[in-house]
């Protein structure tokens, strides 16, 4: 029986990290869950322990999340924005400057997929209208949207889950990483700078460009000041799911949008990979799996800032970075400095999305949509700069935290 239970575990974390298995089409989603029922019926985690292993806080904080991001998106927001950054009269490397400081601050408050999804369509047109190549500022935006979301709590899924499991206050939080995403953000430009200085030539004097973008100004107005209710809340100390869920909450209040449309924008599978994820790596943990993954690493050792953020960046190109945090987090509370290790584990897991076109949703999502759009990013492509930025922005995220 133990021997079908890692196999179970081994297939169901592997489908996790590449997002399919073979001959079967099942989705990160459907894998874990499945896995899960599994595991359960296997006998490998009693089914209350399995209810019990499922954070909550985590799954309330990404429901909301979403909740407010759909609003901003139907009130046109995110293509507002992108829209008016992108479409001035900026030389080629100075709109790719603008473009990924935007994402990525904008990342560290509506989640870097959301920047993803919304931006990657209105990037293409505008470059294409400029008639510059669209390869460059699509791994910009999507490295942007990596790198900006590791400043906040709230700007990625495993941000989301340190948070929960470490009860850093936010404002610790953004004090400590904001100036790393930041130092990230210039590292990632001057790279990609370097790696397309062809491209990002200019031919021809720039011209403004403006792409006609649809605002539903009074659901804008709404959503923004609901936005601005849930950062008071947050700096002012209220628990992070519950100032989420008031600010998506008071945002369901309407008498002009029907909440079908915005359930139906909400990514539903999210929340169950989420949700069976958990019982997935709880039952790693008691099967003695997460153990065999680090067995090689001495846990004393990882208290070092060089060595967790090394075997966290591995880890997290092992098995993604969702189920690395998960594997890892009985390890780090136990750290003889928790805080600054969970810190580091945001920050590693995070910049080593940016290694490869799968390293990350938020790259898949932009490559997806890129290929929809007639645009080709290839692995290869992207590993020219992927490779180098993940290097440099690692070290620099390991330098900043070992001397706060």
């Amino acid at each position: 029986m133990d021997a079908i239970v890692y196999v179970v575990l081994t297939l169901t974390l592997a489908g996790a990290a590449f997002g399919r298995l073979p001959w079967v089409a099942m989705n990160r989603a459907t894998i874990c869950l499945v896995g899960a029922v599994a595991l359960v019926v296997l006998g490998a985690i009693p089914r209350g322990e399995a209810y019990a292993a499922i954070d909550l806080d985590t799954i309330v904080l990404l429901l909301a999340m979403m909740i407010i991001n759909v609003n901003l998106r139907i009130a046109g927001f995110f293509a507002w924005t992108a829209g008016r950054v992108a479409g001035g009269r900026h030389a080629p490397i100075a709109l790719l400057a603008i473009l990924m400081i935007v994402a990525g601050g904008l990342s560290a408050v509506f989640l870097n997929d959301t920047i993803a999804i919304a931006m990657t369509p209105l990037v293409i047109e505008i470059v294409r209208a400029r008639g510059l190549s669209a390869v460059p500022y699509l791994i910009g935006l999507a490295v942007a949207a990596n790198v900006g979301s590791v400043a906040t709590v709230i700007g990625n899924p495993q941000n989301m889950l340190i948070g929960m499991a470490s009860d850093i206050p936010f404002l610790r939080f953004v004090e400590v990483l904001g100036p790393v995403a930041l130092g990230g953000l210039g590292i990632a430009w001057a790279v990609l700078a370097v790696t397309f200085r062809a491209e990002l030539r200019a031919s021809e004097p720039a011209t403004e460009i403006r792409q006609p973008v649809a605002v539903n100004r009074r659901l804008l107005l709404k959503s923004l000041a609901a936005t601005l209710l849930m950062l008071t809340a947050l700096v002012a100390g209220m628990a992070i799911p519950m100032a989420a869920l008031l600010a998506a909450s008071l945002l369901l209040v309407t008498r002009r949008l029907h909440p079908d449309r915005v359930f139906r924008e909400i990514d539903w599978g999210l929340l169950v990979f989420f949700a069976a994820l958990f019982v997935v790596t709880a039952a790693a943990e008691r099967a003695g799996l997460s153990a065999a993954v680090l067995a090689r690493v001495d846990p004393a050792r990882l208290g070092d800032v060089a060595v967790l953020t090394g075997v966290s960046a591995l880890l997290s190109n092992v098995v993604s970075n969702v189920p690395a945090v998960m594997l890892m987090k009985p390890m780090v509370a136990g750290l003889a400095d928790p805080e600054r290790a969970w810190l580091v584990l945001a920050m590693a897991t995070t910049f080593a999305g940016n290694l490869t076109l799968l390293g990350s949703v938020a790259n898949l999502i932009v490559a997806e949509t890129a290929r929809r759009e007639g645009v080709t990013l290839g692995f290869g492509t992207y590993l020219r700069a992927g490779v180098p930025i993940t290097l440099l922005t690692l070290l620099w995220g390991g330098w900043c935290l070992s001397r706060f």
